[in-house]
C-alpha cells in the first residue's frame, strides 16, 4: 500500500518547547519510531509542517542587518533539507541498512494573484506576549496576530497549484525509497512574464499541500498526524466528543478553527471526495493503528453520518 503522512509542525517541535536543534532532535526521533513500522511495510511518503522552524530562521534573518532578511520562499528550502535530513537519518537508525531514503526539495507553484497575499493568516514561529508582539510588528514591519492567550507572526499562505517533483518522486517510489517531500508545504514558486519561475514571500500550508500530493501520487491512504488523537466536535468544551469515521458530506460545514484542524478537515475532504480513498487524522504516535482504520478520524467516500466516540 502506498502511504503518505503528513507530519505536523508541532509533531516535530511541540507548542512552547524552546526551538533548540537537540529539542528538534528528539522530537524527530519520537515521529521516526512511530512511523519506522509503516516504512517497513509499505511505500511511504513523509510531508511535514515547518512554522516554527522558518519562522526561527526568519528571527535569525532579521538579526544580522548587513545581510538583509532572507524571503520565505528560501527559508523554507533551508527547513525541508534541515528536517528530511533529520527524519532520514532517525528512519536509518531504526530501519534495515539497506533500506533507501531520499529529501526531495519541493517547488510549489502558486497563484501570484491569490487572495491570501493581501490577509496573511499562516502563524509561523514562537509565540510572543502582546508587547512583544507590537514591538515586533513596528521593527520588522510583520504581521501578528492573537493565538489563544499569546500573539504569533502570520504570513501569507496561497493555495497549492501544482507541484514540480512529483515524477522523480514517484520513480524514487517505485524503487523501494522512503521519500521526504513538500515539507513545508513546498516551496512557494511563481511564474513571471516569459515562463520565468521564481520563488515568492509565502508559506503554503502543508495539508493543502499534501492533499495534492496524495492526489498526484495515487496514494492508497493519506494519514495527517497531528497532537490530537481525533478530530473533536466542540473542542475544549465539556461537551468535546472524538469524531471516529465520516463522509466528506458530514463533516462540510462543521465550521473547525482556522489555524489548526480547520484546514485538516478541509484537506481530507478534498482528497476523499477526488479520490474516492480515505483519508485519516490522528495522533502521530497511533499512525500504525491508524492505518489499520483503528484509531484517528477515518474520513471515507462511505462513512454516512458522524460515528462519534461515547
Amino acid at each position: 500500500m502506498r502511504i503518505l503522512v503528513a507530519l505536523g509542525g508541532n509533531a516535530l517541535l511541540r507548542r512552547g518547547e524552546k526551538m533548540t536543534a537537540e529539542n528538534q532532535r528528539k522530537n524527530v526521533r519520537r515521529a521516526a519510531e512511530a512511523l519506522a513500522p509503516l516504512g517497513g511495510e509499505h511505500q511511504l511518503v513523509i510531508t511535514h509542517g515547518n512554522g516554527p522552524q522558518v519562522g526561527l530562521l526568519a528571527l535569525q534573518s532579521a538579526a544580522y542587518h548587513d545581510a538583509g532578511t532572507y524571503p520565505l520562499d528560501v527559508l523554507g528550502a533551508q527547513t525541508e533539507g534541515m528536517i528530511g535530513y533529520m527524519i532520514e537519518q532517525e528512519l536509518g537508525n531504526l530501519l534495515p541498512f539497506e533500506q533507501p531514503f531520499a529529501t526531495i526539495l519541493s517547488m510549489v507553484e502558486v497563484d501570484p494573484d491569490d487572495p491570501a497575499f493581501e490577509n496573511p493568516t499562516k502563524p509561523i514561529g514562537p509565540v510572543y506576549t502582546e508587547a512583544e508582539a507590537r514591538r515586533l510588528a513596528a521593527e520588522n514591519g510583520w504581521t501578528m496576530a492573537p493565538d489563544g492567550d499569546v500573539f504569533r507572526r502570520v504570513v501569507a499562505s496561497p493555495a497549492p497549484k501544482r507541484i514540480f517533483q512529483v515524477r522523480p518522486i514517484k520513480w524514487l517510489l517505485d524503487k523501494g525509497c522512503i521519500v521526504i517531500c513538500a515539507g513545508g508545504g513546498g516551496i512557494p514558486t511563481v511564474y513571471h512574464p516569459g515562463r520565468k519561475l521564481y520563488g515568492i514571500d509565502a508559506v503554503v500550508d502543508k495539508d493543502r499541500a499534501s492533499a495534492l500530493l496524495a492526489r498526484e501520487l495515487e496514494v492508497d491512504l493519506f494519514i495527517m498526524a497531528t497532537d490530537a488523537d481525533a478530530v473533536y466536535l466542540d473542542w475544549g468544551k465539556p461537551t468535546q466528543r472524538a469524531i471516529r469515521k465520516a463522509s466528506p458530506q458530514a463533516l462540510a460545514g462543521l465550521g473547525f478553527a482556522a489555524g489548526s484542524m480547520g484546514p485538516k478537515v478541509e484537506a481530507a475532504i478534498d482528497f476523499v471526495t477526488r479520490t474516492g480513498k480515505t483519508a485519516a487524522i490522528g495522533a502521530l504516535g497511533d499512525v500504525v493503528r491508524i492505518a489499520r482504520g483503528e484509531a484517528g478520524t477515518q474520513v471515507t467516500p462511505d462513512g454516512g453520518e458522524l460515528e462519534v466516540a461515547i
